[in-house]
């Protein structure tokens, strides 16, 4: 499962993360490391971006990256 899968309110563990670059560093950067807790606080009302609480910070990533970033919610 992606984050961008997951619904408003929810929250998952990072599993490990996808692309390269800049775009990798710049997610790594924002504390998105594997094992860290993520929640999606709320949903632009397009739908792109989404706002997610990492670590006491809300961040907002594009659908496209949320896509790259695997994860897996709580049992």
């Amino acid at each position: 499962m992606t984050l961008a899968d997951l619904p408003p309110g929810a929250t998952a563990q990072v599993l490990a993360l996808g692309g390269e670059g800049a775009e990798r560093r710049r997610l790594l950067d924002l504390g998105i490391l594997p094992g860290t807790a993520i929640s999606v606080e709320a949903r632009s009302p397009l739908g792109d971006p989404t706002a997610y609480r990492v670590r006491d910070t809300v961040i907002a990533l594009r659908r496209e990256q949320a896509e790259r970033i695997t994860v897996r919610r709580p049992q």
